[in-house]
C-alpha cells in the first residue's frame, strides 16, 4: 500500500495530497504535528519561491512555507480534485 504515497515535495503547484505518513524523528516530527500536518490532513501545493526552494502549502487553512528537505519527511496519498 506504501507504493501510492509520495514525498509532499513531489506534488506540484495547484495539486493535493492527504498526509499519511512522517518519516522524520524526535523535534523535526513534533514541529511538523505543531504545524497541524497529522494522518489524513489535506495539503494543497499554492507557490513556489522564485528558486524553487521553499514551497508554500495551504494546511488546514494557514499558509505554511517548507524547504524542500522537510516538505520529502512527509508522506502524502495523491487526490483528484473530483475526490473531494
Amino acid at each position: 500500500m506504501e507504493d501510492k504515497y509520495y514525498p509532499l515535495s513531489s506534488l506540484a503547484i495547484g495539486e493535493k495530497g492527504i498526509v499519511k505518513k512522517l518519516t522524520s524523528n524526535d523535534l523535526m516530527r513534533r514541529r511538523l504535528l505543531d504545524l497541524g500536518l497529522i494522518n489524513n490532513t489535506i495539503v494543497e501545493a499554492l507557490h513556489k519561491s522564485p528558486f524553487g526552494d521553499p514551497v508554500a502549502f495551504l494546511i488546514r487553512g494557514a499558509v505554511i512555507a517548507l524547504r524542500s528537505e522537510v516538505a520529502s519527511m512527509i508522506l502524502i496519498e495523491k487526490i483528484n480534485v473530483e475526490e473531494e
